[in-house]
């Protein structure tokens, strides 16, 4: 259950970065609340997840899954570089996290 809340909590920190994009300094409402709404959430279920899971791992997983989430939704969303290095870059924070799962007792 609690890699289950985690991964919730990674989406939301998703969410949550790419309504920053949308929400111009908080100058537009709907994009606004979703940023705070889904701040929120993610925040919630992190500190649900660490209750159980190990403070680091969770930490990285979370931290990893926005940034990878937030980088491809870029290359698709608002065309940004999809060279091989940053691809390789980002499979190895992939794999990082992959790692992290599969040395947990949790």
């Amino acid at each position: 259950m609690a890699w289950f809340l985690l991964f919730s909590a990674g989406f939301a920190e998703i969410i949550f970065a790419l309504s920053l994009k949308y929400n111009q300094g908080f100058t537009k409402l709907w994009p606004s609340i979703i940023t705070m709404v889904s701040g929120g959430c993610s925040f919630y279920l992190l500190i649900i997840a660490i209750r159980t899971l190990p403070l680091g791992t969770a930490y990285a997983v979370w931290t990893g899954m926005g940034a990878v989430g937030v980088a491809v939704l870029g290359i698709f969303l608002f065309k940004e570089s999809s060279d091989w290095y940053r691809l390789l870059s980002l499979t190895l924070v992939v794999a990082g996290i992959i790692g992290l799962k599969l040395t947990d007792n949790a």
